[in-house]
């Protein structure tokens, strides 16, 4: 039952927000055999300014070997 979070800064639409997550369920379907059933897709929004506390630190800097493709930033 894979369950995606994408977290982004503010300021896409709901249709590219619907558009990824449309995207992002096909490939799990197809990569790992899914039906669309089991796929979630949910979608954060994370000022900027919090990113580093939010997201690069927590999700990133912490746990670098959950990662399969790294940023190209650091902070």
């Amino acid at each position: 039952m894979p369950h995606v979070i994408v977290k982004a800064w503010p300021g896409k639409t709901e249709q590219q927000k619907r558009r990824l997550a449309e995207s992002i369920t096909r490939d799990v379907m197809d990569i790992l055999g899914y039906g669309e059933e089991s796929v979630s897709v949910g979608f954060e929004e994370v000022m900027s300014d919090r990113w580093k506390d939010e997201v690069y630190g927590p999700d990133i800097e912490a746990r670098p070997e959950t990662l399969y493709k790294q940023p190209g930033y650091r902070m």
